[in-house]
């Protein structure tokens, strides 16, 4: 069946218009998305002990946190947050 049809065939099932359909299911797909990245995010700021990339950077400066071992998480953690912030950006659009 193709996507339009199917939508059609699940907002009259559920009693929505398939715009309220699609709303709540991008809702849903960011939401968990977000999620997603955050558990990532809660391990790694766990794993140091940070509360963020600019925490984790300072350790840098100060020299308790050792770079060499410790880089590649750095960039995710920067990363994940950048995601997590155009995520959230996103679902604002959809209120």
């Amino acid at each position: 069946m193709e996507a339009v049809g199917l939508l059609r065939k699940i907002a009259q099932e559920l009693q929505l218009t398939e715009e309220d359909l699609i709303r709540q299911g991008l809702r849903a797909f960011l939401e968990q998305r977000i999620r997603e990245l955050r558990a990532e995010w809660i391990e790694i700021t766990g794993r140091y002990g940070v509360a963020g990339v600019e925490e984790m950077e300072a350790r840098y400066r100060e020299g308790t946190l050792e770079e060499a071992d410790t880089w590649r998480d750095l960039q995710r953690l920067d990363r994940l947050e950048h995601q997590i912030e155009q995520l959230q950006r996103l679902l604002e659009t959809l209120s």
